[in-house]
């Protein structure tokens, strides 16, 4: 294991009993985000470092019983949570590194990833992963529930140009990965960058 996935799962553990409580009014923002996806009923989707599985919920909502809704995550504990939350009805939770995901090609319909970019060891290699799962035409969803500004509010930071979420330089990053960006929204209340895979 790299020391970046080691970093990430011991800042995950240690998170990972409190965290709905720490963002407990985030529901309305993560299923507004899913149903800008698009899903339809009998669609395959998979939440990417799925947390504790707060999409999960809104996901099996869009694609109804009859479609698979997956939840991957790098940290058991959170994992854990998820299913003590009971969202393990929702969705198949599956200990799994986005930069090898236990999946055939096109498999999926539409992934979502709640605050996942901003984790990814290589984000060029690991959307491109992201995208071998997705058939061409599927659909990828970059969220958090609050903006850039907020977001670094919060972590007591400014944003710089470099920020890998500014809409030039995540254009340019899902273009390298095989996504082409059809639209993006950073506002207070949300960050939401919608892709389509390119064949």
């Amino acid at each position: 294991m790299s020391d970046d996935h080691t970093h990430v799962q011991e800042f995950f553990t240690a998170r990972a009993a409190d965290w709905d409580r720490r963002f407990p009014d985030d529901g309305p923002a993560y299923a507004a985000a899913v149903a800008e996806l698009g899903l339809r009923e009998g669609g395959r989707v998979l939440d990417a470092g799925c947390g504790t599985g707060r999409a999960l919920p809104a996901l099996r909502a869009a694609v109804g019983p009859s479609g698979v809704v997956l939840g991957a995550d790098l940290t058991p504990a959170m994992l854990r949570e998820a299913a003590r939350a009971g969202r393990d009805r929702d969705g198949t939770l599956l200990l799994a590194d986005v930069a090898a995901l236990p999946l055939r090609p096109d498999a999926l319909d539409a992934v979502f990833a709640a605050g996942l970019i901003a984790h990814l060891p290589d984000p060029a290699g690991n959307l491109r992963e992201i995208a071998r799962v997705v058939r061409p035409g599927g659909v990828l969803a970059l969220f958090h529930p609050i903006g850039r500004a907020a977001l670094a509010a919060r972590q007591g930071r400014t944003i710089t140009p470099d920020d890998l979420r500014a809409e030039p330089n995540l254009r340019a990053l899902l273009s390298r990965s095989g996504w082409r960006m059809t639209s993006y929204v950073d506002e207070d209340t949300r960050f939401l960058a919608l892709a389509v895979r390119t064949d």
